[in-house]
């Protein structure tokens, strides 16, 4: 081809789960009908008022222009409101809340905000895939701080204080973790935002799953002092069972979003006001939503207990959010032996941890957004074929 793709796209491959499905739809065209337990997209419905309110907005003939690059006052308010009951965080609705395409989005607009070549970002290993690949495509450079199941997949900030960090602008942290299902507490937000005031760093949180299997929903600007060095992505996706929706949102300091939204007002023109107004409507439901979206979660992950004893796995029955995360067994050399076996011999896929760095090649991860009734047929497959 006479045109080379940019540079910047020379080292970044096609997101994993991207040709992972399309391998699994060939296998389902050859009869398999494989159960796929590796993408975390709630299969449950958003609460039927969300709807509602989308259709009621659709309806009305005066809400189809072009919206604010700031999102809509509703949806800004509904978002602090939201942020103050369940978080107890005080946030400007006006200054210090930015909607979202998306929290996807929003690692994109932060890292092409502040980072460029010559610019370092401290990345989870393993964490999410995204963190890495945006960085990379900034020109900036990834730097990898291992998470280790003896320290609860904290990370090691002292071990990271003696490092050289005089070119650290910024650091991806995710809590509760993905892939590991890990928790942080106050006492390791307070450090967490110590370190990064001395040395500089900002804080870049991204805290989609704090609502799943929790019992209290946490965020990092709950600590005093957290907007001076911090930032918050969160999204409905999860919480809510919007993931096709595409809603999120940061949060945090006046100057950083206005700052960000320097970069995202030149990448899109506003999110489609009836989505805006559903997503008010969402963020505004009470305590039994969350309480009754739990109550399935529960059920389903005593079946991925089940599947992954059934494997002779291990796993911490403490960890949260909408993942199982289990190491394999020693007869398998890696998480990618042990879900390419599962695949081939009973038709079902779970997530290799490899993908998420080379911390978690010993481990997968299994979804929780699966029926009890789809999970007992991987478990009786694994159990007749394994």
């Amino acid at each position: 081809m006479f045109i080379e793709v940019a540079k910047r796209l020379q080292h970044t491959e096609e997101y994993y789960f991207s040709k992972k499905l399309r391998e699994i739809d060939e296998l389902n065209k050859a009869g398999a009908s494989v159960i796929n337990l590796g993408i975390g997209s709630p299969d449950l419905p958003p609460h039927p008022t969300v709807i509602e309110t989308l259709n009621k907005y659709a309806a009305l003939p005066n809400t189809h222009a072009y919206q604010s690059y700031k999102g809509a006052p509703a949806l800004r308010s509904a978002i602090a409101s939201w942020y103050k009951k369940y978080y107890q965080v005080e946030l400007n609705p006006d200054t210090e809340v930015l909607p979202l395409i998306g929290s996807k989005e929003g690692i994109m607009h932060i890292c092409m905000t502040y980072l460029q070549e010559g610019d370092e970002a401290l990345i989870p290993n393993p964490g999410y895939p995204t963190y890495s690949s945006a960085v990379r495509l900034t020109g900036a450079k990834g730097v990898y701080y291992d998470l280790q199941e003896a320290n609860a997949w904290l990370p090691d900030l002292e071990a990271l204080a003696k490092q050289d960090l005089s070119k650290v602008k910024l650091m991806w942290v995710n809590y509760p973790h993905m892939p590991t299902g890990a928790k942080a507490d106050k006492t390791f937000f307070k450090d967490l935002i110590a370190f990064a005031k001395a040395h500089r760093i900002l804080l870049c949180h991204d805290n989609p799953y704090s609502f799943i299997l929790t019992e209290e929903p946490s965020s990092l600007l709950s600590i005093d002092g957290a907007k001076d060095v911090a930032l918050e992505l969160n999204s409905l996706s999860k919480s809510s069972n919007m993931a096709g929706w595409r809603i999120g949102m940061l949060v945090g300091h006046q100057d950083r979003i206005n700052e960000i939204m320097r970069f995202k007002s030149n990448m899109d023109s506003g999110m489609f006001l009836p989505l805006q107004m559903a997503a008010a409507a969402a963020l505004e439901l009470d305590e039994d939503w969350y309480t009754s979206l739990n109550k399935i979660y529960q059920g389903r992950r005593e079946k991925v207990y089940e599947l992954l004893r059934t494997l002779n796995c291990d796993f911490d029955d403490t960890q949260v959010g909408l993942f199982v995360w289990a190491s394999v067994p020693a007869s398998y050399q890696d998480g990618y032996a042990l879900s390419d076996d599962v695949l081939k011999q009973a038709a079902v896929f779970i997530t290799p941890g490899g993908i998420f760095g080379s911390a978690g090649q010993h481990y997968v991860r299994v979804s929780l957004c699966t029926t009890e009734t789809v999970l007992q047929e991987a478990i009786d497959r694994i159990k007749a074929k394994i």
